[in-house]
């Protein structure tokens, strides 16, 4: 009897063991990493149900987060002020995730997300998809520019964003004027410190810590609207012409100053264009999603 008891044993334990097995390898085959979105100027985390959705449905079981900070009209905070909030809301997320995250970061969110992983040593994040975002700076007379600021346009509105006032405003933040460049990089204490415009102690190791991330998705397109001009997706911009310089030709490309060109060189940067896309419809175009995101949430 003890012989049979034994065999019986071990054969329920081995038919619990075999399911529990092909689970646990099921889950490492299809486990996907955690994706951690975050919103830009005037959204809040409800705005993204779209784009959750079709991550669940391309990747099931996905854990997404949208970080539901700095909603609406506090968005307008000051970057560094975001950076530190959105960090402290995230870093807990990635030390659970022993394979490393995903950044989807949208419009104003994807320079929010520029400054967490360039100060952040330890982030585990392999994709950063920058969806729509003003990398290179922001020039344009927009709907958010009238309602924000009704009595200045493009051409003016240095006179308050290179102040110390004005970089209380996250818009203020990556304003950048080309007629005004040198007050712009001596003003600017988010976008030229993190471009390295101007003279910034930790450049190497914010460098190091960026290039961390395994792949640089950048999408934008010529329809967008609000991006100005939308090449600024691409870290284009203008020169003082106002004709763009493609970032290939931009000096922070060609100094590699914070990784770039050695993105470029891995193979790890992509450039996604896509038009007939209005700014505010990025995050719920499925188009989109599958075109120039799906595959590198894996």
């Amino acid at each position: 009897p003890a012989g049979i008891w034994k065999r019986s044993g071990s054969s329920g334990a081995a038919g619990l063991l075999y399911p529990l097995l092909g689970a646990c390898l099921w889950a490492a085959v299809v486990g996907y990493k955690p994706v951690i979105i975050v919103h830009g100027l005037f959204d809040s985390s409800g705005d993204f149900k779209n784009l959750q959705r079709f991550i669940n449905e391309s990747h099931p079981g996905t854990n997404v987060t949208v970080i539901d900070l700095f909603d609406r009209s506090a968005s307008l905070e000051p970057m560094w002020k975001q950076v530190e909030g959105f960090k402290s809301a995230i870093y807990p997320i990635m030390q659970n995730a022993a394979d490393g995250v995903h950044f989807i970061c949208y419009s104003q969110g994807g320079l929010v997300c520029r400054g967490i992983l360039s100060t952040l040593s330890d982030h585990n994040v392999h994709s950063f998809i920058s969806l729509s975002s003003p990398q290179a700076g922001q020039y344009g007379d927009t709907d958010y520019l009238k309602y924000l600021f009704p009595q200045f346009v493009k051409s003016n509105l240095y006179h308050l964003c290179y102040t110390a006032i004005g970089q209380r405003i996250s818009i203020c933040n990556y304003w950048n004027d080309p007629h005004h460049r040198n007050l712009y990089v001596n003003s600017s204490d988010y976008l030229a410190l993190l471009n390295s415009e101007r003279p910034n102690p930790n450049s190497t190791e914010w460098k190091k810590n960026f290039l961390k991330i395994q792949k640089l998705v950048l999408i934008g397109g010529p329809d967008d609207g609000v991006i100005t001009p939308w090449q600024s997706s691409h870290f284009g911009f203008y020169d003082d012409n106002e004709t763009v310089v493609e970032m290939q030709h931009q000096d922070l490309y060609l100094r590699d100053v914070f990784g770039l060109k050695t993105l470029a060189a891995r193979g790890d940067l992509i450039i996604c264009s896509v038009p007939g896309v209005e700014h505010v419809w990025w995050h719920s175009n499925e188009t989109v999603f599958h075109t120039c995101m799906e595959k590198w949430l894996v």
